[in-house]
C-alpha cells in the first residue's frame, strides 16, 4: 500500500468536513481573522486536531498533575489506594458511557443530527439521574464496608462517591461540544477545569492537605468551575420541542444498542484496569502504587487516541448513517496509519527518555522501574488496530462484536494474566496486559474482517 504525507493530510480534510466544523460563535472580536485562517486549507485541517489535542491534554493534565503531586507527597499505599479507587471511577465511566455517551455521541452525530437540541435536553435528563444513582450507590458501598469490615475501608472511596457524578459531569459537557462540533468550547473548559485544579492542589499541598480523599474534591471543583463557565452554552437553544413526542421508541433502539455496549463495559476493565485488581489481590497496595505510576507515562498515547475519537467518530457515524460505506472504511484505514505511526514513535520516545522522566516526575521514588515501563510502553501499540477496529464497528451500529473482543481480553486476564502476576510480580502483571490487548486486538479484528467481507459481498452484487 501506498503511503505519503497525503495520508494525514487527508485524514484530517475528511475530519474537518464531517465532524468538526468550529463553533459559530463566542469569538468575541476575532470572528473575521479566525474565518481567514479557515481560508487557508493547512489551518483548517489543523484548527480541529489542535482544539481537540489541547482539550485532552489539559483535561488529562489536570488529573496527572494530581497523580504527580500525590505519588511525590505520599506514602506508596496511600497512592496506591487512590489507584484503586480511581479504577473503580473508570469502571463507573465506562457504564456512564455505554449508558449515556456512546449511544448518545453515535446518534446525535447521526440519526438525530437534525433535532438535535430535543435530543440533547433527553439526554442531560438521563446523564442526571444516572450520576445521580452511581454517587448514591457508591456512598452506600462505602458505608456498607464501613460497618462490615472497617480496616478495608478508604476515604479514597468515599471521595469518589462524593464527585463521580461530577466527574462524570465534565466528560458529558466536553462530548456535547463534540457532538454539535465546537471542539474550541471543550478546549476551553477544559482550561478552566486545569487551571482550577493546579492552583487547588497547590493551596492543598501547602496546607498539607493533600490525601486521597482530597484529591477528587479538587477534580470535582475544576469541573464544576469549568460548568459554571459552559454548560449554559449547551442548552441555549429555546426549543421546547419533546423528542420523544416523534421518536415514540427510542428508548428500545437506544438499549438495542447501550446494553452490548455496557456489557462490555463490564468486561472491558478486565483487559488492562483489571490487573490493578489482580496485583492487589496477589501482591500488595504499594504494587498497585507502582503499576499506576508507570501507566501515568503511558497514559499520554491513550488520550491522543481519544482525543482523536472525538473527531473520528462522529464523522464515522455520519458516514454510515448516510450509506457512505467507501467513505467509512477509507476513514478508518486513514486513521489506522496515523495511530500505528503515533504509537510506534511513542512506544520509541518512553525507550529513550522514559527513565529520565520518571526520575524527574517522581523524584526518584519508583527509580526501579525502568525494564517494566519499557514493556507497558508497547501495549498502546498492541492495541492501536483493535481500538479502531472497534471504533468503526460502533460507529456502524454493531457493538456486539466489539463486546466480543473485550470478552476474549477478559478471559485472557484470568487465563494467562493471574498465573503471570502470581509467578512474576509486578513484571507479570506488565506481560498481562500485553498478552490481554493482544487477543482483544486479535478477536475485534475476526469480527472487523467478517463486516468488511459481507459488505465487499454487498458491494459485489
Amino acid at each position: 500500500m501506498e503511503t505519503s504525507t497525503e495520508e494525514p493530510t487527508e485524514l484530517a480534510a475528511e475530519i474537518v468536513r464531517e465532524a468538526a466544523r468550529p463553533p459559530q460563535a463566542d469569538r468575541g472580536g476575532t470572528g473575521s481573522l479566525y474565518s481567514r485562517l479557515l481560508a487557508m486549507p493547512v489551518m483548517a485541517r489543523a484548527i480541529p486536531f489542535g482544539y481537540s489535542l489541547t482539550d485532552q491534554a489539559l483535561a488529562v493534565g489536570g488529573i496527572f498533575l494530581g497523580n504527580v503531586a500525590l505519588a511525590r507527597t505520599q506514602t506508596k499505599e496511600e497512592y496506591g489506594a487512590f489507584a484503586l479507587s480511581y479504577s473503580v471511577f473508570t469502571f463507573l465511566s465506562g457504564v456512564h458511557n455505554a449508558a449515556i455517551l456512546e449511544p448518545y455521541t453515535v446518534y446525535g452525530s447521526g440519526r438525530y443530527r437534525e433535532r438535535f437540541s430535543a435530543y440533547l435536553r433527553l439526554m442531560t435528563r438521563g446523564h442526571a439521574l444516572l450520576g445521580l444513582l452511581l454517587s448514591g450507590s457508591g456512598l452506600l458501598a462505602c458505608l456498607l464496608l464501613w460497618r462490615i469490615a472497617p480496616h478495608r475501608a478508604s476515604r479514597a472511596f468515599v471521595g469518589l462517591g462524593l464527585t463521580v457524578g461530577v466527574l462524570l459531569s465534565g466528560l458529558f459537557l466536553r462530548r456535547t461540544f463534540y457532538v454539535r462540533r465546537q471542539p474550541a468550547l471543550a478546549a476551553r473548559s477544559s482550561l478552566v477545569f486545569f487551571v482550577t485544579v493546579a492552583l487547588a492542589l497547590w493551596v492543598a499541598m501547602r496546607a498539607h492537605r493533600l490525601d486521597s480523599f482530597s484529591i477528587f474534591l479538587i477534580l470535582a471543583l475544576g469541573w464544576i468551575v469549568a460548568g459554571a463557565r459552559y454548560a449554559g452554552k449547551l442548552l441555549s437553544s429555546r426549543t421546547q420541542e419533546a423528542f420523544l413526542q416523534g421518536e415514540a421508541g427510542y428508548w428500545g433502539l437506544h438499549w438495542n444498542y447501550s446494553r452490548w455496549v455496557l456489557i462490555t463495559a463490564l468486561v472491558f476493565q478486565l483487559t488492562t484496569q483489571g490487573y490493578y485488581w489482580l496485583v492487589a489481590a496477589f501482591l500488595s497496595v504499594k504494587d498497585v502504587g507502582e503499576l499506576r505510576a508507570m501507566y501515568n507515562l503511558i497514559a499520554p498515547a491513550d488520550q491522543v487516541f481519544i482525543a482523536m475519537c472525538y473527531l473520528v467518530l462522529p464523522a464515522m457515524s455520519a458516514h454510515y448513517a448516510m450509506k457512505r460505506m467507501d467513505n467509512l472504511f477509507s476513514l478508518w484505514k486513514r486513521f489506522e496509519l496515523a495511530m500505528l505511526a503515533g504509537s510506534g514513535l511513542f512506544a520509541l520516545g518512553v525507550r529513550i527518555w522514559g527513565k529520565q522522566l520518571m526520575h524527574i516526575l517522581y523524584a526518584g521514588k519508583f527509580d526501579g522501574l525502568g525494564s517494566a515501563l519499557f514493556a507497558l510502553a508497547l501495549l498502546p501499540l498492541v492495541m492501536t488496530t483493535g481500538n479502531t477496529m472497534a471504533l468503526l464497528l460502533n460507529a456502524a451500529e454493531k457493538p456486539k462484536l466489539v463486546f466480543y473482543g473485550f470478552f476474549s481480553g477478559g478471559v485472557a486476564t484470568f487465563a494467562m494474566g493471574i498465573p503471570l502476576v502470581i509467578h512474576f510480580g509486578l513484571s507479570g502483571a506488565v506481560y498481562g496486559m500485553l498478552l490481554s490487548g493482544a487477543v482483544f486486538s486479535v478477536a475485534v479484528g475476526v469480527s472487523f474482517l467478517s463486516v468488511s467481507y459481507k459488505q465487499a459481498q454487498k458491494q459485489a452484487a
